[in-house]
């Protein structure tokens, strides 16, 4: 048997640098779980829900787009195999939520945010600084992160238009799986953010969210 060849460090740049081109421009990756709205029937929408509907879907793109660099970022610099491995882990399933989304923007006849990459590079920057401060706060960051999502998702679900049930779908599935990454770092021994970093992160955020419906 062939031993597997050691990655160096110009490989594991080009496989960041792979990753970072497809999530930011690949509007529908391949999922490894079906879409919760396949066979669902088509909604009747008027045009100011529709384009409601899919503001708010192209906000939860990005919000996709923008974890999968969060987690990779903070994967590149952990210490910890199973910490690495559980940040691989989440990032996988949010790659089944960014293509979720992103047939749903298709559906809607619109599109992903037209800042995707500067998302990414963004969130990547910030897993990369999250991940140097040590795996406590590796994961710390994840807790935080997941629990703002939640909070966003279930004001979607309150806000989508009533005949959409097929974005509401999938928002509700996308809830309970970041519902489980936060519980899961939290279990593996994430340790508390300070009070100024959830209101920072809650403020990027924020801007993020304005943007994105629009653009």
């Amino acid at each position: 048997m062939t031993a597997s060849r050691q990655l160096s460090r110009i490989d594991r740049l080009l496989i960041e640098v792979e990753h970072a081109l497809a999530t930011s421009f690949i509007a529908r990756p391949p999922a490894q779980r079906p879409n919760p709205s396949a066979g669902m029937p088509a909604e009747e929408l008027d045009d100011a829900q529709r384009r409601h509907a899919a503001g708010l879907m192209r906000v939860n793109h990005v919000g996709e787009v923008c974890a999968q660099a969060l987690y990779f970022g903070q994967a590149a610099v952990a210490r910890d195999a199973a910490t690495r491995t559980q940040l691989l882990a989440a990032a996988g399933e949010e790659t089944d939520h960014l293509s979720w989304c992103g047939d749903r923007l298709q559906q809607l006849g619109s599109r992903p945010s037209l800042f995707n990459p500067l998302w990414y590079a963004g969130s990547y920057a910030i897993g990369l600084a999250a991940g140097l401060r040590g795996d406590g706060w590796n994961l710390g960051f994840v807790v935080e992160t997941e629990r703002q999502v939640e909070a966003h998702l279930q004001d979607h679900l309150q806000t989508l238009p009533a005949p959409d049930a097929r974005s509401r779908a999938i928002v509700k599935a996308m809830q309970v799986d970041e519902a489980r990454h936060a519980d899961h770092a939290q279990a593996a021994g994430a340790r508390a953010l300070p009070a100024p970093i959830k209101r920072a992160m809650r403020a990027a955020s924020a801007v993020m969210k304005a943007v994105a419906y629009r653009l």
